[in-house]
């Protein structure tokens, strides 16, 4: 790779790194700052969800808006609107602001993944691309680690500084951007809309999807986003209420959640699955996950908390990327639209997860746990039903097949028979 697309990766890896301390450092204060402003459980489980509900709307929408007008211009709507949001975040004083701040930032945020993605792409040959994107991998997973225990430190003097803080590291890294990130994809590459085509429908493909051959384990890439969340959303309101925990503590179990997710990914996931297969891991955590979920409830101290929920997160950690790799080995040639459902599905747990926790929260603080428990123990006896270990590849014949239409977003012809 050459010193300029170096200097390029870099300051792609900076950006994305950005966006994600920021989304760290403000998950264990958030439940204190709505908190304070008298919210329930459930309002904060509706908050969490307003993001990953819009990003599953607007991240297709701004992927094709880069294609057309270039990545550049794109990426700085994403980290302008992310900044600004993080911005009006700690300056809001009553929930409704909040709900405004989030929103919009989700709507222009959004624009930054499919982006910084798009632009490796573009500026990297097929060998230096896994390389690219593996920065961009580790630059995320630093900004998990990093950003609760930050996050917890900084908001324990002032709930606010930690919006504060993201929004001006974010508008910096803005300021490089476009100072020093030339655009990737010139003029004449753009791809204007051809006449006729639909816009993407993403809640209706995920409708067909959950029908089609891989619907099983789209189901399990939601059931996998939802667990997480549940527990992710709500654990600052339950750390609170049951051991009458501050941010500061919140935001160290929550960086010990992303160490042990970055360890055990990097680590075990290849061979695992290289050992015994993506089904057999994919059984083997689900039912891991449900016995650790109902774990959690086992805890007295900090030290029991540390230990169970490292122990919660390993499978967890395993059981995503397992998810995915056997997706894109039973989807043939239909990579493309399989990695695309896949992200959708994870963002529709990211949305249902939250709200589900929040509510059950206001019944009773062990509820969201408990139901977690249950149902990932559900998706275990799923899989034991449907995910053999034999499958041969590209015997799905559109991801979103449903009574002889092609697949979609993609348009993919149907293979002769």
């Amino acid at each position: 790779m050459t010193g300029s697309k170096r200097k390029n990766v870099v300051l792609l890896s900076l950006t994305l790194g950005v966006v994600m301390l920021g989304f760290g450092m403000i998950m264990p204060i958030m439940p204190f700052y709505v908190e304070r402003m008298g919210a329930s459980a459930s309002e904060l489980g509706l908050l969490v969800a307003i993001s990953p509900f819009i990003q599953l709307v607007a991240s297709p929408l701004w992927g094709g808006v880069s294609d057309r007008r270039g990545r550049k211009p794109v990426l700085a709507i994403g980290l302008l609107g992310y900044g600004l949001s993080m911005l009006f975040f700690g300056l809001s004083t009553e929930l409704w602001m909040l709900f405004v701040a989030r929103a919009v930032g989700a709507l222009l945020s959004a624009a930054t993944m499919p982006t910084t993605m798009a632009y490796i792409g573009d500026s990297t040959s097929e060998e230096e691309r896994g390389g690219g994107m593996g920065a961009l991998g580790a630059a995320t997973g630093l900004g998990m680690v990093l950003g609760p225990a930050l996050g917890g430190l900084l908001g324990s003097e002032s709930l606010s500084t930690p919006f504060f803080l993201t929004a001006a590291v974010c508008l910096l890294t803005l300021l490089l951007v476009l100072l020093f990130l030339p655009e990737s994809l010139p003029a004449e590459a753009r791809r204007q809309p051809a006449a006729g085509t639909r816009p993407l429908r993403p809640l209706r493909d995920l409708w067909r999807a959950s029908f089609g051959p891989l619907g099983v384990l789209f189901f399990l890439a939601f059931l996998v986003s939802f667990g997480l969340t549940n527990f992710q959303g709500i654990f600052g309101y339950y750390a609170l209420k049951k051991f009458g925990y501050g941010t500061e503590e919140v935001g160290w179990i929550l960086a010990v959640v992303g160490l042990v997710a970055a360890l055990t990914q990097g680590a075990l996931t290849g061979p695992l699955t290289r050992r015994w297969g993506e089904a057999p891991v994919i059984k083997a955590t689900l039912l891991a996950s449900a016995v650790t979920f109902a774990l959690l409830l086992a805890a007295r101290d900090l030290t029991t908390i540390l230990i169970t929920t490292g122990l919660f997160t390993l499978p967890n950690a395993l059981l995503r990327p397992a998810v995915i790799s056997l997706i894109s080995r039973r989807a043939g040639v239909y990579q493309g639209a399989a990695m695309g459902l896949n992200n959708s599905f994870n963002s529709l747990g990211r949305v249902v997860g939250p709200i589900w926790a929040g509510f059950a929260f206001d019944l009773d603080y062990n509820l969201p746990y408990l139901s977690g428990a249950i149902i990932m123990a559900a998706g275990f006896l799923v899989s034991l039903a449907f995910v053999p270990q034999e499958q041969a590849a590209g015997s799905a014949d559109a991801v979103t097949a449903d009574k002889g239409e092609p697949s979609r977003p993609h348009q993919a012809a149907r293979r002769s028979r």
